[in-house]
């Protein structure tokens, strides 16, 4: 197979997170790899959070993205599952060790040795993993994905993040039947997936948002049922004992006392943010026989299905495309959440 060769990136350099043009090798293409020519790569907060060393183990450089979709420009001698020319998704994570309990139910995010994740790892070669901001990418097959061939590519891109995060709870615990209640908190990029896997399941939605501004598109473009502001006490209290399920996607601390008591019996609240704790009263959880549940992104045979789930439901993120010259923008951006709902970079047509 061909060695290894240059790749142009943007990376940070120190914890202000600033990106700018860097010149790196990816390793070459191995028997089971994919060498894939990215095309969009989408901007998520684990891009932030990295690139400005907030949980205090970033390496720079450190080239971040991991929400990545491409064409296959390479494969190894035993890739059966993909060819050159052929679309494909590369999401948070590129290896695992494929033989824990955890790899073998396909549950790879979660293998015993841990996951390597596509950016600021270490890889299997020694080296610190690099993300999607960049030219391409070398990953092993098991961790690509088919991008269905009706699907818009730059569309595709926050599924391989955003996407699957909210996706993997609501199967796993049920939240896919009909005529159940749903409670969404938070209508950012995971938030507005959320909203809209909910109704491709057929639950009844409601959007719980400290924002009034999200009302009209929370009911009008994303389709939910009912938009509540979660600060106002009185709507709250309405709508005590009336959720199946809630899944909170805000990264802010919530009143959870008050959100249990919102889920009817055996209700469950699924977390995929990060709030800074999680207190509660321990009575509102044990009366009620309620769950609260925790979810990162999900393994390689759900994120499939997942893809080819929002291809013939006609799922669509609502993004905002731009230029790899913008990334830095595109990131302060996200901090003051201003973005309708995912910023997806162009990389094939800016990254030159």
């Amino acid at each position: 197979m061909g060695g290894a060769k240059e790749c142009l990136g943007w990376a940070a350099t120190d914890p202000s997170g600033i990106l700018s043009p860097y010149k790196f090798t990816r390793r070459s293409v191995g028997s089971d790899d994919v060498s894939v020519s990215i095309e969009y790569c989408g901007v998520c907060f684990a891009d932030v959070v990295w690139t400005r060393n907030k949980l205090g183990h970033s390496n720079y450089p450190l080239v971040p993205g991991h929400e990545i979709v491409g064409i296959v420009r390479e494969v190894g001698s035993d890739v059966e599952r993909f060819k050159v020319g052929d679309r494909v998704g590369v999401g948070t994570y590129v290896n695992s060790c494929r033989e824990c309990e955890y790899c073998d139910d396909g549950l790879e995010v979660h293998c015993s040795k841990g996951a390597i994740f596509t950016f600021d790892s270490v890889d299997v070669d020694g080296t610190i993993t690099k993300g999607g901001y960049s030219s391409y990418i070398v990953a092993h097959q098991r961790y690509c994905y088919r991008i269905p061939e009706n699907y818009p590519p730059e569309l595709a891109a926050p599924l391989l993040c955003a996407g699957i995060t909210v996706y993997t709870p609501m199967i796993r615990h049920n939240m896919n039947k009909p005529g159940k209640s749903l409670g969404v908190i938070g209508l950012g990029g995971l938030g507005h997936l959320a909203v809209k896997f909910g109704k491709a399941f057929g639950l009844k939605v409601t959007v719980f948002s400290t924002s009034i501004s999200k009302k009209d598109e929370a009911l009008n473009l994303l389709g939910a049922d009912n938009f509540v502001i979660s600060s106002d006490e009185e709507q709250m209290t309405a709508l005590q004992k009336s959720f199946d399920f809630m899944i909170n996607t805000a990264s802010g601390d919530i009143p959870f006392d008050l959100y249990l008591s919102l889920l009817k019996t055996a209700g469950v609240l699924v977390l995929v943010g990060f709030p800074s704790e999680v207190k509660f009263s321990p009575g509102n959880l044990v009366l009620g026989a309620k769950t609260i549940t925790g979810s990162i992104t999900g393994g390689t045979k759900q994120t499939q299905e997942m893809l080819d789930f929002c291809a013939s439901h006609k799922i669509y993120p609502k993004i905002e495309v731009i230029p790899i010259q913008y990334a830095n923008e595109a990131l302060e951006r996200l901090i003051k959440k201003d973005v309708k709902y995912r910023f997806v970079i162009d990389i094939a047509n800016s990254l030159k």
